[in-house]
């Protein structure tokens, strides 16, 4: 059943008085019409089930209900309280043009208006002697003689009106109304199934949109602390202050990156590897100007994100260290992938005089090989060193997913 609205007591349908000898069927084939009438409520149920766009489910209601009914006009008709009126938003047998144009207004004197108000269906047998209601122009101007309106409202504020109208004698009865009724009801039922799908993806782009504004914050904050501190170590008269501050600027910009990707991007759960340690290295040579860092990748390497900005510390370490012990010349980043792409290795190398002889991986106790320790036991990475001909190499194997 139809829910009531505010104010109505009853649903009992609102029909003319039957003059005196006629009959509210009339038709000898009232029981096949009865028959077709639950097979197109039939049709109509499954066309709403096999979630057909609205605007094709409005065509399929509105062929069904004058089908049903054995009639030649039917529209349905959406609510607008700003104006108060009944717009058409679909609609057969009309004249051209019509829909989307036409509108009745959505007062107590008008048939369909009254069924939205009291949410009573609503029979008008003989419109041209009616006087309870004023016939709007739009069925005068197509000759209608008969109309019969439902309301269509599924759980929440009454979407409009279901009208079938003819021009054609005869009479719409109260069976009509339990047929056209049950059109509504299915009718209404996707209405607000469209109205709730509506309402999460406007949630669900306005999410988005917030995500996108933190990121974009947290991007330009981060920005600004790196700023103070390139500000601080320009300002700073010892000159291992002025290199740690350098240093940390690295690293403020390499999480600030990920977040610039992020407001960017659709996608906040998974970045380009590649592209994102390709900013990195830009960022880097500006605070590296006696060393060429050139990034090198075998194509596009989609990873997690919180496992990109690790790698991205990683670089920022590896390659600062490669800057200050390598000297001046190439330093090489160079990201590669696996098959079937389970990891990533990450190799930075340096044209400088190579590692020390004594160097160790494990036992290194400055800040920068403290963190890269640090970061490849978080992400279960293995770290290999070696002294390459000339230079030092360094490489790191990445599971793409924690284990």
């Amino acid at each position: 059943m139809c829910s009531q609205l505010p104010g109505s007591d009853s649903q009992e349908p609102v029909v003319e008085t039957p003059a005196d000898g006629e009959q509210t069927d009339p038709s000898p084939s009232a029981n096949s019409l009865r028959i077709h009438q639950q097979e197109l409520l039939a049709e109509l149920g499954v066309t709403a089930l096999k979630r057909t766009s609205f605007c094709d489910l409005l065509e399929t209601a509105v062929r069904v209900a004058a089908e049903g009914l054995e009639a030649e006009f039917c529209k349905i008709l959406e609510y607008h309280p700003e104006e108060n009126r009944l717009a058409m938003v679909a609609g057969m047998g009309w004249e051209p043009g019509l829909i989307g144009v036409a509108s009745v207004g959505a007062d107590l004197e008008s048939p369909s208006g009254f069924a939205l108000r009291t949410g009573k269906p609503v029979i008008s047998n003989h419109l041209e002697q009616e006087e309870r209601f004023r016939t709007p122009e739009l069925l005068r101007a197509h000759g209608v003689r008969r109309a019969i309106n439902v309301i269509l409202q599924g759980d929440g504020a009454p979407y409009g009106v279901l009208e079938v109208d003819s021009r054609s004698p005869g009479e719409f009865s109260e069976h009509d109304i339990a047929f056209l009724q049950g059109a509504a009801n299915i009718l209404g039922m996707a209405i607000e199934r469209q109205r709730y799908e509506q309402s999460l993806h406007n949630a669900l782009e306005h999410q988005k949109v917030l995500i996108n504004e933190i990121n974009h914050r947290v991007k330009n904050s981060l920005q600004l602390v790196a700023s103070l501190f390139s500000l601080q170590a320009s300002a700073s008269d010892d000159p291992k202050v002025s290199q740690n501050l350098q240093e940390a600027v690295g690293r403020v910009s390499a999480v600030a990156r990920i977040h610039e990707r992020l407001y960017r991007s659709p996608d906040v759960a998974t970045v380009d590897l590649a592209a994102y340690l390709g900013d990195i290295c830009t960022d880097l040579a500006a605070l590296a100007p006696h060393c060429q860092i050139v990034c090198q990748a075998e194509g596009a390497i989609p990873m997690a994100t919180d496992r990109a900005v690790r790698v991205a510390l990683l670089t920022t370490e590896l390659v600062t260290n490669a800057a200050k012990h390598g000297g001046p010349g190439r330093i090489v980043v160079r990201l590669t992938g696996s098959e079937p792409m389970l990891s990533v290795a990450l190799t930075v190398r340096d044209e400088g005089s190579g590692l020390p002889n004594d160097f160790n991986v494990g036992g290194a106790q400055t800040l920068g090989m403290k963190i890269i320790r640090a970061l490849v036991e978080q992400m279960g990475a293995k770290l290999t060193a070696k002294s390459a001909q000339p230079g030092a190499e360094f490489v790191i194997d990445i599971p793409k997913n924690p284990s």
